[in-house]
């Protein structure tokens, strides 16, 4: 269960860059730019792998399915995510703070305690089709990295 957490951390920092990368206006002020950040973080999925540090090699592919994002206030954002595993498909809001670094969204998150799953502490950024970064629990270690992959409209 904790490894999906990671993975749904993964999916999220993938959408965010997805934003970044297609953003048309550099200069957008802040309100324009959390418009296009909403509306680009709906319909994406983050298609990864992510390492753990005790182990060799990479986890199978990985796909965070993220519905909808909403601002809240500030640095806070409301991921809506569909977390896949063991046969189940649940859907999660999570609460996250997102740091610009430019035009570059970064999902940052301290010791963010996920219910029945533990807490998490995380760094991912998010550039154009793809997302990188690093992730902790407890007991674990790794980075993770992918792609976004825009759903394509009917």
């Amino acid at each position: 269960m904790k490894r999906a957490v990671l993975l749904l951390l993964i999916l999220l920092a993938g959408v965010i860059w997805y934003f970044s990368a297609t953003r048309k206006k550099p200069t957008a002020t802040e309100s324009e730019r959390n418009r296009t950040f909403a509306e680009s973080m709906s319909g994406v999925t983050l298609v990864g792998h992510s390492t753990m540090s005790n182990r060799e090699g990479l986890s199978n592919e990985e796909r965070y399915r993220i519905e909808k994002v909403t601002h809240l206030s500030g640095d806070t954002w409301l991921f809506h995510a569909r977390l896949s595993f063991e046969g189940h498909d649940v859907p999660v809001p999570i609460p996250l703070n997102v740091q610009w670094a430019g035009d570059t969204p970064v999902i940052t998150l301290t010791d963010l305690t996920i219910p029945g799953l533990g807490a998490y502490t995380a760094r991912v950024v998010l550039y154009q089709d793809q997302y990188a970064g690093t992730w902790k629990s407890k007991s674990a270690t790794g980075q993770l990295f992918g792609r976004i992959v825009r759903e394509a409209k009917p």
